[in-house]
């Protein structure tokens, strides 16, 4: 078999998430002593909130939310489904059957397929794609089928000795009454030993936001603390500038995560425990469901539009 040529965007992806010569391993000592450190801050805050006779649940977005606007991270927002923002659900399940896709790899099956599924699956955006006119679809199918063919473009082929793991779940701890949660786009690599390989992968369809790197150390302390070993590196692969976003995983990234962590958790236990929540005017008070009624957020809303009129 003819080895496969990569176009130059595939192999500047190849060239950022190979594996250095020399292994990478985390001082046990330490690593051991940051799980240690963020165990007993958890269990404490846990305690609290079993006082209170309710349960918390935080993954990414939750911990992005009670660490921006308290009001809306409770009253939530006035999210609903269109044929644009289902794109980037769409194309991220069209992308996961991708990976470990074995017939000829044609974009539009594939959407086609991530559809049916989404539809079959119930939940989520699945009833909203049900109900769309075929010309509803069809405006959806386009830019999903332009993302998969970016991936195609802009991704290396994944090698099955690469391990590749699409939509892989991490959850911490076990139980209780706190449960932090997460769910990576991509995953490739796996632990040997004491020694780091993973690399944990996010899908983009838009932007880059500072959030997208927080949300990914988030995900590389739920590793840690799920196996004990760190990954390697996170990264954010954006799919409309065909490029990847890494950060190596260090012991003072993962303490800056820790520590972010533990500041919403503390905060989501006390807006349980009672405290009134603290408002703070941000972008996404655009649709935030009070933002009809809620005076910083209208003025909040009123300065931007002058800053960029």
């Amino acid at each position: 078999m003819e080895p496969v040529q990569l176009t130059p965007a595939q192999e500047s992806t190849l060239e950022v998430l190979r594996r250095d010569a020399e292994p990478l391993v985390f001082e046990r000592d330490r690593v051991d002593t940051l799980i240690a450190e963020f165990t007993d801050a958890f269990e404490h805050l846990a305690s609290r909130v079993e006082a209170t006779g309710g349960d918390l649940f935080i993954n990414k977005s939750r911990l992005t939310s009670v660490l921006g606007c308290e009001e809306q991270h409770l009253n939530g927002d006035s999210f609903e489904w269109n044929t644009r923002n289902a794109v980037g659900t769409v194309s991220h399940r069209a992308i996961e059957l991708l990976v470990h896709w074995r017939a000829e790899i044609i974009p539009a099956d594939l959407v086609d397929e991530a559809i049916a599924r989404l539809i079959e699956a119930g939940s989520g955006v699945g009833p909203f794609l049900a109900g769309l006119r075929e010309a509803d679809l069809a405006d959806l199918r386009g830019p999903c089928i332009d993302a998969v063919v970016k991936f195609l473009e802009t991704f290396p082929p994944l090698d099955r000795r690469w391990a590749p793991v699409v939509e892989s779940s991490l959850r911490w701890p076990a139980r209780g009454a706190v449960t932090l949660a997460g769910k990576a786009d991509l995953v490739i690599g796996r632990s040997a030993g004491p020694e780091s390989r993973k690399v944990i992968i996010d899908l983009k369809t838009g932007g880059a936001y500072p959030n997208h790197l927080d949300d990914l150390r988030f995900y590389a302390l739920l590793e840690t603390l799920r196996t004990g070993v760190p990954p390697r590196k996170v990264a954010g692969f954006y799919l409309d500038a065909g490029r990847v976003v890494p950060e190596d995983v260090t012991l003072e990234m993962l303490r800056s995560a820790m520590h972010r962590t533990l500041d919403g958790l503390g905060s989501a236990v006390e807006l349980l425990e009672g405290r009134s929540p603290v408002k703070r005017p941000q972008s996404s008070c655009r649709w935030c469901s009070l933002n009809g009624e809620c005076e910083e957020g209208i003025a909040h809303l009123a300065e931007l539009a002058d800053r960029y009129d």
